[in-house]
């Protein structure tokens, strides 16, 4: 059993979270460099968060694709730090959304991308738990 603890999420959902967290990567890290070199001055804190955003999704997607002890503990605390990071950014750009004139990653929960970002984390804490429990259950 100790193979498939060690074994990247190679088939199935855990190659298309591994994708999907990939291309959140790229996406909010260009849009984050785009934001922070074109208007920092007019949001300075959400285009932060947003690059905030891009190292926490490019960390899991590094850390999921390994599958390894260690990168599935970093993967959930990154995937958890993502979480409560979309979750109070979301509630935030409600609450006083004049800090948050463009739309970011997680900004009003992600709804510039379709909410993923608030769907993702998610799904991505309940495949590490679904393979925590794989690892462990006797064949």
């Amino acid at each position: 059993m100790a193979e498939q603890e060690t074994r990247p999420p190679n088939r199935g959902l855990g190659i298309v979270l591994v994708a999907v967290y990939a291309l959140f990567a790229l996406a909010a890290t260009g849009r984050a460099a785009y934001q922070i070199i074109a208007d920092f001055p007019k949001a300075p804190m959400a285009y932060l968060l947003s690059a905030l955003a891009a190292v926490i999704y490019i960390i899991a997607t590094v850390a999921l694709a390994r599958g390894d002890r260690t990168s599935t503990q970093v993967a959930r605390v990154a995937i958890s730090v993502e979480l409560v990071g979309v979750l109070v950014v979301g509630t935030v750009s409600y609450l006083v959304p004049s800090e948050f004139p463009d739309k970011t990653v997680w900004s009003h929960f992600g709804s510039g991308y379709g909410y993923v970002p608030l769907l993702l984390p998610i799904l991505g804490l309940l495949w590490l738990r679904h393979r925590a429990r794989r690892a462990t259950t006797p064949a």
